[in-house]
């Protein structure tokens, strides 16, 4: 079984998210957070229903909820759900 979603592991995955899929993170918050107009963004945290992202929109740092079509069962589940979503804002 993998990890429970602790803080911990947020900032893990939030770490690694920031470090090597920024431009995920930007359509994230343009595709499931009603920030269309989101140049970059950075994510905050990650809990089992959603992620807080903070996204730059003309300049200015705003905060964006995403949340999540189910409630994550954990840290594998996450990495999943991630992918998921990745693949279909970028079809969208």
């Amino acid at each position: 079984m993998s990890e429970p979603i602790t803080p911990a592991i947020s900032d893990r995955i939030c770490q690694h998210m920031n470090q090597d899929h920024a431009e995920a993170i930007a359509l994230y918050a343009r595709v499931y957070g009603n920030a269309p107009q989101a140049e970059t963004a950075t994510m905050n945290s990650i809990d089992p229903q959603g992620m807080n992202i903070s996204a730059r929109i003309a300049g200015e740092v705003v905060p964006v909820r995403v949340e999540f079509d189910h409630l994550l069962k954990d840290a594998e589940d996450a990495h999943h759900t991630l992918i998921a979503m990745i693949k279909q804002a970028r079809t969208a």
